[in-house]
């Protein structure tokens, strides 16, 4: 079915347009009935909802997103979110190649658009027997600006990627795209799209056959790899499991071979030219760092804006290694403990008399949980009716009785104190609470935690369920499907960058050994990062490059400018200053005294004027290293920095007001994590 109207670019108007050619005739007519068959699947989702509370949430790649009534927060979370009101299916948009056909969705300022792509960039032109003839389908998602873009205030397309590798540019974009257009400026449109996998895009990486399969194989987690002893090999041979399973049911549609960054790069360079515009003005977050570098090394004479913020080291990525991501990461606990012992009993319910004493508490809570883990009755779990919709977890009177018991162990509760650390300013005084009640034997604050992270379940996929005529059923991977994120990308992405991946249990084991002396907060969660790899065989048909001479002198057409925190507990400091060096001009803006993963943790009026400034003018800090330092404007637990304060009353325009609450909208909403990155 093909969209009625087009957006015009210039105009904004809708005209008629005449029907497009299907070019993936025998997909696109599997897609009927999808709909139907997906509103059979809602009930048996349902039931797997309740399957995944009662299991380990913190064991998916998925992490946790507390949903608790925010806390001291000055600005609503929902005041720049449009009401959507068209009824929209991805299915409904017929792909088509370069030029972009955009075409209504979601609400009266979005526009989305699905654009027909070879599979293969080294071989774009099919021929008979080649691997060429397949083609991967990108959903791509614009807000408009709001200005004509004939106006001479326009400044055109900003594309942005979440990072993942495995984070929904379509999900991101609605769920926050304004925000960011409030921060660069709203004479910009702001583009995103389902990287190759994800998504609306196709075809999926889907490992699993089915929601079940996934659910079932999740409940066999062994913990984290300190767990207790042997748990470093259980995990190995599970990720090498997991990566078979993966090559298998992945091996049909070819999109593992043809996933690797660089496919993503040339992706995102092929979205311009369908834009019609010419060179790139991009906001990269995590691994969008990666794919903003690798862009800038591949085309840097495209580049006209480019803002890597929260940066991958792009030499431990292509190299496989993976040990200097985690430079920072007890910095960030260490704020925990200091920022709650400031905050007080009050503010912070595992208050301690001193820093020390705090961390000491953990610790001791900890060790008890290695030995003796917390279990929640049968009975006593809340039903999952009620969430997600319902932030607040009902009444324990008002739930209906489990009939299996939970366990929560050390492993929880170390990946959600690891969860924690992306997000200290939303997370800290829940985890707080969650600790807390832990220490008394009460684990329910930390199920309702957990629970409220569950997603409703995604209408478009018929994966748990049949369907009368199973003939009807197009391949799961060539179903779009809304998500926030899809954690089989990320493997799928960094084992095609990485080095091939050769360790033995033996070696695994010593690495992981090495990332616990780095970091004691998360060193047992993240060396899952790099296991991920183990077993792969499949290797990118786009050769994998030599970072060492891929990053080195690249001559851009604008220079890049780097964001980073002070302390990041995945992307350092230290990478941001290292991956700027092999690009010439480029600068490092560093906001100081925030802690997290990438500015959006922590808000700062003072960065987002830098990151304005730079995609309107073209402003790039002083030569001299990180001469811009922004400070953050709160601390963990709610404090707000005196000298942000003093300065309100004068200092204070429209500008600023609008800039601070779209910082303090993005900093308070809950985002997942994909993989560790």
């Amino acid at each position: 079915m093909v969209s009625k109207y087009t957006m015009d670019r210039k105009h904004g108007a809708g005209h008629r347009v005449s029907a497009i050619t299907e070019r993936h005739h025998l997909h696109q007519r599997r897609h009927v009935g999808i709909t139907k068959i997906a509103r059979l699947c809602t009930a048996v989702a349902l039931a797997i909802l309740v399957v995944l509370s009662l299991s380990d949430l913190s064991a998916l790649p998925w992490t946790a997103r507390p949903k608790w009534p925010p806390t001291n927060a000055a600005y609503s979370l929902d005041k720049d979110q449009k009401k959507e009101h068209k009824e929209f299916n991805w299915a409904d948009i017929t792909p088509s190649p370069s030029p972009i056909q955009w075409h209504p969705c979601y609400d009266d300022e979005l526009d989305c658009a699905r654009l027909d792509l070879p599979m293969d960039w080294q071989q774009p032109e099919a021929t008979n027997g080649s691997a060429s003839k397949r083609r991967v389908i990108l959903a791509i998602v614009r807000l408009r600006a709001a200005i004509p873009s004939n106006s001479p205030d326009y400044r055109g397309p900003i594309i942005f990627n979440p990072g993942g590798p495995g984070g929904s540019g379509i999900w991101s974009l609605r769920d926050h795209g304004r925000n960011l257009q409030s921060i660069v400026g709203t004479n910009h449109d702001i583009v995103s799209w389902d990287i190759r996998g994800v998504g609306a895009s196709t075809p999926r990486i889907d490992c699993w056959a089915s929601t079940q399969d996934r659910v079932y194989w999740n409940l066999q987690d062994p913990g984290v790899v300190d767990a207790h002893e042997g748990t470093v090999y259980d995990a190995f041979a599970r990720a090498a499991a997991y990566s078979q399973v993966c090559e298998r049911n992945l091996e049909e549609s070819g999109i593992l071979e043809h996933s690797s960054t660089a496919y993503h790069a040339r992706d995102m360079l092929a979205i311009l030219e369908a834009m019609g515009e010419e060179k790139l003005k991009y906001w990269g977050f995590s691994y969008g760092t990666v794919l903003g570098g690798t862009f800038a090394a591949m085309y840097p004479d495209r580049v006209e804006k480019m803002v890597n913020d929260g940066n991958v080291d792009y030499e431990e990525w292509y190299n496989g290694t993976y040990f200097n991501f985690l430079h920072d990461t007890d910095k960030v606990m260490e704020a925990f403990h200091t920022f709650c012992h400031s905050a007080g009993p009050d503010r912070c319910a595992f208050y301690a008399p001193s820093p020390l004493a705090i961390k000491s508490r953990l610790n001791t809570l900890l060790t008890k949980l290695r030995t003796h883990p917390i279990l929640i009755p049968q009975g006593k779990l809340p039903s999952p009716s009620g969430t997600p919709s319902n932030p607040s977890p009902p009444p324990l009177a008002l739930t209906k009785p489990y009939h299996v018991p939970q366990l929560v162990t050390y492993s929880h509760i170390r990946r959600m104190l690891s969860t924690a650390l992306y997000q200290p300013i939303l997370r800290f005084p829940h985890i707080a609470r969650v600790l807390s009640s832990l220490e008394a034997g009460d684990a329910l604050p930390y199920h309702h935690y957990t629970l409220s992270d569950y997603p409703p379940p995604a209408h478009s996929s018929p994966s748990t369920c049949q369907a009368d005529d199973e003939d009807n059923i197009p391949p799961l991977s060539f179903i779009p499907k809304e998500e926030e994120g899809n954690p089989d990308v990320f493997p799928a992405v960094m084992c095609s960058d990485a080095l091939p991946f050769t360790s033995t249990p033996h070696d695994f084991a010593l690495y992981a050994q090495k990332l616990l002396s780095i970091s004691q907060a998360a060193g047992a969660v993240q060396a899952s990062v790099r296991l991920l790899c183990a077993g792969r065989t499949v290797r990118p048909r786009w050769e994998p490059f030599n970072s060492s001479s891929l990053f080195k002198d690249v001559q851009t057409a604008h220079p890049v400018l780097f964001v980073s925190n002070e302390f990041d507990n995945v992307t350092p400091l230290i990478s941001a200053r290292k991956n700027a060096k092999g690009f010439k001009g480029a600068r490092v803006a560093v906001q100081r005294g925030s802690w997290g993963h990438t500015s959006l943790a922590a808000p700062s009026v003072c960065m987002a004027k830098v990151v304005r400034r730079y995609f309107i003018s073209g402003e790039m800090p002083e030569e001299e290293e990180d001469r811009v330092e922004c400070k953050g404007d709160v601390v963990p637990f709610g404090e707000v920095c005196g000298d942000v304060e003093s300065q309100r009353s004068d200092k204070d325009g429209d500008e600023d007001e609008e800039l601070r609450g779209a910082l303090w909208r993005l900093t308070r909403r809950g985002r997942r994590g994909f993989g560790g990155l």
